[in-house]
């Protein structure tokens, strides 16, 4: 009593419930009032409060007051004091929780009631420790406006990828097997170790903890020996296999959480799959409310960037399955769609900043060795395009429409409705006619000559490298994916095509004699038929400017 800044002293170490009498408690919330409404916390106008709430007999008719005020202190001794208060109270509440612990076992409480008990003590003691006492906590979340408007904001650089930008929130949806989990891996380990990924610039190591209850250890290690890692270059990434936590839409998940990012000094958390982290049904909105209020939110005040992995509904139009209230509360949403032969579409839905690119096209390279995937061979990179000739270098044009849908990754099964919608989404302008033709082009064509290293798809029927190992799943398509049965082995090879009347590529250049087809100008092996009469003269895999290509056998086209 008596001083203002005494009690805003006092506010930032004690609170109500750290004083044990209801008196106490009574004269502190009237000062907390009066210091609110910048009167001066008199003990006579302390006493004239109380007495219009009709509280005075509580405080000893008033008398209680008159003592207390009698006994001043000097100012810089109050947070002593206080400092005392709250240590008294904290041994009260530890007498207390020993107190509950005997109760429980006195009536034969089993184990998981006595560690449900602690676990509720505990995380209350970690809530008091991360907000503090007093309204110090929250008066420390006004902004600065010096500071603020001196922040240049966009100069912040995204994060390798470019995916996202430090201190944000995405989602990654996908199907079930479209390798969303394989994605996240090999982008989180390039990361953590400083590495550049999709072309991008390497950065500064990210503090990385991966949260997986989805992909059992030997998966993991599988994928991770596959993209060139060990346990000398793991950088900065932990890795938690299915972790004891609790739900993360519950207080107490959320606690346990950001104990493990504090333990870890992780900048980046991933939840994967974000699914198995809740108890709550995935259709209601209040599953996803709890999640934010509990995980989510504490990450984004401390500034961790999250990323959080889910598996579409039923319609894939409409995004990842359950309730919509998932999507309001991220920075970006990414879908990840396999178009078979390795090729696949990375897109941005929603966004709530716009930066960065709004899709990718990418390639999974995938090799093995011997009954293994190769060390190093596993890499998802930008899917490159030749510069677009003759009619699909113009506008309207059924060629040029196909150029277009298939640089977006739209999938050659759609029909012309779907398309129709896509074409408007992508500024396409075309007439109905020329859309419907290349939507025929599209279904007709015989898929573009693929790299052989590339797993099996059940769109191109590519297959993976002859001589694999008899003990991989059918149908392994990379490291820890599996999708859809092998085609089987032909007995024998194909007879080979009568010589190209068209003539191409010179008697200078080495032929396959068991193929008359154009040969690509980096391998020299031969191109699909189709994939050539369309002006392409290498291969997707084949890089002409470095001269490098996949290790394939000579048949392969």
């Amino acid at each position: 009593m008596h001083s203002a800044q005494a009690y805003n002293e006092c506010a930032l170490l004690i609170g109500r419930d750290d004083f044990y009498r209801p008196a106490h408690q009574l004269i502190w919330d009237t000062v907390a009032g009066l210091v609110a409404t910048n009167t001066p916390p008199h003990p006579v106008l302390i006493r004239g409060e109380i007495e219009k709430q009709g509280q005075l007999h509580r405080v000893d008719g008033g008398n209680l007051i008159i003592r207390l005020g009698a006994d001043t202190l000097p100012g810089p001794m109050a947070a002593h004091f206080a400092e005392k208060i709250a240590e008294t109270a904290r041994q009260r509440r530890y007498d207390a929780h020993s107190n509950a612990l005997k109760a429980a076992i006195t009536r034969k409480a089993d184990g998981d009631e006595l560690a449900s008990l602690v676990a509720e003590f505990q995380q209350g003691e970690q809530l008091r420790e991360n907000t503090g006492r007093g309204p110090a906590h929250l008066v420390a979340s006004l902004l600065n406006w010096d500071q603020f408007f001196t922040t240049d904001f966009g100069a912040i650089q995204l994060l390798p990828g470019k995916l996202m930008g430090p201190g944000q929130q995405i989602t990654l949806v996908g199907d079930g097997k479209a390798g969303k989990s394989l994605f996240t891996q090999e982008w989180m380990w390039r990361m953590a170790t400083g590495q550049g990924f999709l072309g991008d610039a390497p950065q500064a190591p990210v503090r990385i903890l991966y949260l997986d209850a989805e992909n059992g250890q030997e998966q993991v290690q599988e994928r991770f020996l596959s993209f060139g890692a060990g346990p000398r270059n793991m950088g900065e990434l932990k890795y938690a296999s299915f972790p004891p936590i609790r739900p993360l839409d519950t207080p107490g998940g959320g606690a346990d959480l950001m104990a493990l990012v504090k333990a870890t000094q992780a900048e980046l958390v991933v939840i994967d799959t974000v699914s198995r982290f809740i108890s709550g049904p995935e259709n209601d909105a209040d599953t996803w409310l709890g999640l934010y209020r509990h995980t989510l939110l504490p990450l984004k005040r401390d500034r961790i960037a999250s990323v959080r992995l889910d598996h579409f509904g039923k319609d894939k139009d409409r995004g990842g399955r359950g309730s919509s209230a998932k999507t309001q509360d991220v920075d970006h949403v990414w879908e990840l769609a396999a178009q078979g032969g390795g090729a696949l579409t990375l897109k941005r839905t929603h966004t709530r900043t716009g930066i960065g690119p709004d899709s990718f096209s990418l390639l999974r390279q995938a090799r093995r060795d011997g009954d293994n995937w190769a060390l190093g061979g596993t890499r998802h990179v930008l899917m490159t395009y030749e510069t677009e000739s003759g009619m699909a270098a113009i506008p309207g044009t059924a060629e040029h429409i196909v150029a277009q849908l298939d640089k977006a990754g739209v999938p050659t099964d759609w029909g012309s409705p779907r398309v129709i919608k896509k074409c408007a989404e992508l500024g396409i302008k075309a007439a109905k006619s020329k859309i419907e033709e290349a939507v025929r082009i599209r279904k007709n064509r015989t898929p573009p000559d693929l790299p052989p290293h590339l797993p099996y798809s059940p769109v191109t029927n590519n297959s993976p490298e002859t001589g694999g190992p008899p003990n991989k799943t059918p149908g392994q398509t990379s490291p820890g994916e599996v999708q859809g049965t092998l085609p089987p082995v032909p007995a024998a090879p194909p007879s080979p095509r009568p010589p190209s009347i068209e003539g191409g590529g010179g008697a200078d250049i080495p032929r396959d004699t068991r193929d008359q087809r154009a040969a690509c100008d980096v391998c020299q092996r031969p191109l699909n038929q189709d994939w050539a009469n369309r002006g392409y003269t290498t291969h997707l895999g084949c890089d002409p400017a470095t001269g490098s290509y996949p290790t394939a056998p000579n048949d392969a086209a």
